[in-house]
């Protein structure tokens, strides 16, 4: 029991920054979403009316959640509960990896095994660590939405579920660490299912049976194959039925016992799947710093512009269904019109901007995870390796940051595409089909801050690049996107770059912010580029 105890303080004491930011944050969100949400939409009517809308329009339901009733914490559920669910997932796969794959991908769990600890006393650390923060995150969850005014009943259910569902995701992250031998494979992969069970909710509660007043949905089947869609079964605040909570700890507890059977046939530092055998010679076009570059991180580009793709398929076909809705009922319009608070052009073209905002979110984090590379890179000292060519260290650092904005444009590139064909599948003949190349570039300057930003940091305080560039991301789309959901001022929400990115209007795009965001990204890189003449490169 010692040993136990010992692991686990050792993982509290590694994650004592993370950990209290995911928990804080999650508590804050359900607390000014609920004073937000009370204060916006206080009258019944007014919450219906939406909640009519959204089952009109299918498309609304995938980035929302399941409507089961106007009252003031049904709604609140159906705004938040899936996204906070979203957030428990990642946190739970992030927790899982960091603390099995990338141990034993650096070569201190064999040490810890070495021990008296031996290998089941590590994984069982782990276990309760993961429990522990899911229940953190469960009662901060809870209690803002208690605070923020809601009945404590509903309030608890929503909490346990939520908690659940970050258990059932904590088991998939485990699980995804025993197949895959590195922790960048292994986090892409159970970050993939966390964004796939998502998916599958929406889908679900996109293709529900509606009831005839338009306030309640009984989600279809995919939503079934969801953990999040097994928490959306609670009905909170309008069932508050316990029951779903037994199916996504379930999940969680048979990944672990499949967890428990697969270590115990494998060495440490193995996978069940294997990497393919190296060349023994690199191809000829590997000669170049931006080659290796792009050898390096061509995998997580092509994931991000599927994302893009994705993002914008969705875009276009929720808005051409939104317009269709609003053709059908124009007394939405104004509803529509105040959800977006946007004025002066077509509604297709709105939604698709509104949409392309989390496109821009995906391009940023796809350059940012391109500096990060280059900061493993010389925390591996295989950059030292490199270094020792006749390569000057601005160089290398020159063909990381154009490869990163290289994926900007791909990833947002591709999310115009992908919206170009909904609407062109649509049978949209509007300006919108053009206009979103123009909503795609009106995203590329604050992704480029992205890479701009972590770029100085890793020249200038090297140790400070994932943690900066990760949290500053974060707080941009906290802030900046969903800013003003929560009621946040408009003078803090000025400090994302997200809220400056420009939006189209009935007099053209301001694009004012953008060449200011321009010039910033400009002075941070060439600051990056300046500092890395005198850098020392380091292991730590």
């Amino acid at each position: 029991m010692s040993t136990l105890l010992t692991l686990y303080w050792q993982r509290l004491r590694r994650d004592r920054w993370r950990l209290p930011i995911w928990v804080i944050t999650i508590g804050l969100l359900a607390f000014l979403s609920v004073t937000t949400i009370l204060q916006t939409y206080g009258v019944e009517s007014s919450r219906a009316e939406v909640l009519r809308l959204a089952t009109a329009t299918p498309a609304i339901l995938m980035l929302r959640g399941l409507v089961r009733g106007p009252s003031e914490g049904a709604f609140t559920f159906f705004a938040l509960f899936a996204f906070i669910s979203l957030l428990a997932g990642f946190m739970s796969t992030f927790l899982a990896v960091r603390h099995t794959r990338a141990e034993e991908e650096s070569g201190r769990a064999e040490l810890v095994s070495a021990t008296s600890a031996g290998r089941w006393t590590p994984l069982a650390a782990t276990v309760v660590h993961g429990f522990v923060a899911n229940v953190l995150v469960a009662a901060a969850l809870a209690a803002g939405l208690t605070v923020g005014g809601l009945e404590p009943g509903g309030s608890l259910v929503t909490g346990a579920a939520a908690g659940a569902v970050g258990m059932a995701f904590l088991g998939v992250g485990l699980l995804s660490a025993e197949f895959i031998s590195t922790s960048r494979g292994a986090n892409g992969i159970a970050s993939a299912l966390v964004a796939l069970a998502y998916l599958l909710r929406g889908f679900g509660d996109a293709t529900g049976k509606v009831s005839q007043d338009g306030l309640t949905v009984t989600a279809a089947w995919p939503s079934w194959l969801s953990p999040i869609g097994w928490g959306q079964q609670t009905f909170a605040y309008t069932g508050n039925r316990l029951w779903p909570i037994a199916l996504p700890l379930a999940l969680g507890a048979a990944c672990i016992a499949a967890v428990v059977v697969l270590m115990s046939r494998r060495d440490v530092g193995a996978s069940v799947l294997t990497g393919r055998a190296s060349r023994a010679y690199a191809r000829a076009s590997l000669r170049g710093p931006f080659s290796l570059a792009v050898r390096l991180q061509l995998g997580a580009i092509i994931g991000w512009c599927g994302g893009g793709l994705a993002t914008g398929l969705l875009a276009g076909a929720l808005g051409s269904a939104v317009q269709q809705s609003l053709n059908d009922a124009p007394s939405m319009t104004s509803v529509l019109r105040a959800l977006i608070q946007a004025q002066g052009t077509s509604m297709t073209q709105l939604v698709i901007s509104v949409l392309f905002e989390f496109a821009g979110v995906l391009a940023a984090a796809c350059c940012l995870q391109t500096i990060i590379r280059l900061r493993q890179e010389e925390t591996a000292g295989t950059a030292e390796l490199i270094l020792a060519q006749p390569l000057n260290r601005v160089h290398w650092l020159a063909s990381f940051l154009a490869l990163g904005a290289a994926s900007v444009v791909l990833v947002m590139a591709f999310a115009a595409i992908g919206a170009g064909a909904s609407l062109a599948a649509s049978g949209d003949t509007s300006g919108a089909v053009t206009g979103v190349w123009q909503s795609a570039a009106d995203q590329i300057p604050a992704a480029l801050i992205y890479l701009a930003l972590p770029a100085a940091a890793f020249a200038l305080w090297p140790r400070s690049t994932m943690p900066l560039g990760w949290g500053t991301l974060v707080l941009g789309v906290m802030i900046g996107i969903y800013g003003g959901m929560i009621g946040l001022d408009k003078s803090i929400r000025d400090l994302s770059p997200f809220t400056h990115t420009p939006v189209p209007s009935a007099d053209g795009t301001d694009w004012t912010d953008g060449f200011w965001m321009l010039g910033i990204a400009g002075a941070l890189t060439t600051l990056a580029l300046l500092s890395m003449r005198w850098r020392e490169l380091g292991t730590a």
